[in-house]
């Protein structure tokens, strides 16, 4: 029996390593994405679903891909966005004991059985989070961010929260409990924009895209500087 557990312990390494190199290899040239979190729940005819439909074609009209969650609801908007103006479209979808089904709206799909390969994708490719209303997944995929950046395991990006009613009150819990209670930090509020504006995302996430452009382009003049002086082995 022992036996049994230790090689089924091994197959899902394998399993995992798998997810993790189907997604580097379908997502490597992506160029620059923004992920679009939000509940599967909004129907075609609800507000959200409309926005989010919104800020994906912007986006889309912008030069950017969109990756989203791959199943319905705000998911499904943003996925249909992108591929009303003909960029990636991309769908990171999850296996669930509820079977998600997948949007048609997706021209990149990738499926995987773990949420925690699944985030690595969404962090790895992502230039910026909209977090459109949702319920726990996206407050999930919310905080997975924040913390990462308050802890600097990643650069800040913009981590856009979209619908100033539908947050506020976790916003006001927040600043109100764990600020005044110092397990946060005032600072760590610097991280997150509130709009309710698809074009305010898209003016983040362009500002957003100049400035890495704008480093990348110093870090290659620092570069040549240093081929020059032969200080630098290519």
């Amino acid at each position: 029996m022992l036996e049994d557990l230790k090689g089924s312990e091994t197959w899902r390494i394998f399993r995992i390593m798998s997810e993790f190199i189907e997604g580097f290899d379908e997502l490597s040239d992506i160029g620059p994405a923004v992920s679009i979190f939000g509940s599967g729940r909004f129907r075609e005819d609800e507000e959200y679903y409309k926005k989010s439909l919104e800020v994906a074609e912007l986006l889309a009209q912008n030069g950017y891909a969109v990756i989203t969650g791959g199943g319905p609801g705000v998911m499904e908007a943003a996925n249909r966005g992108a591929a009303n103006f003909k960029v990636k479209s991309v769908g990171l979808n999850i296996e669930l004991p509820q079977e998600q089904k997948p949007n048609i709206y997706q021209n990149t799909s990738l499926r995987f059985r773990y949420f925690f390969a699944r985030k690595v994708m969404f962090v790895k490719y992502s230039m910026g989070y909209v977090c459109m209303p949702g319920g726990f997944g996206t407050l999930d995929e919310f905080f997975e961010a924040l913390t990462l950046m308050q802890t600097s395991k990643v650069h800040p990006i913009p981590l856009v929260m979209f619908g100033s009613e539908y947050w506020e009150g976790l916003l006001a819990w927040m600043k109100d409990t764990m600020l005044r209670n110092g397990t946060v930090s005032d600072e760590d509020f610097s991280f997150i924009k509130v709009t309710d504006d698809p074009r305010e995302v898209v003016a983040i996430m362009n500002r957003h895209r100049d400035w890495k452009q704008e480093m990348r382009r110093r870090a290659a003049k620092e570069i040549e500087k240093e081929r020059e002086k032969g200080e630098f082995l290519p």
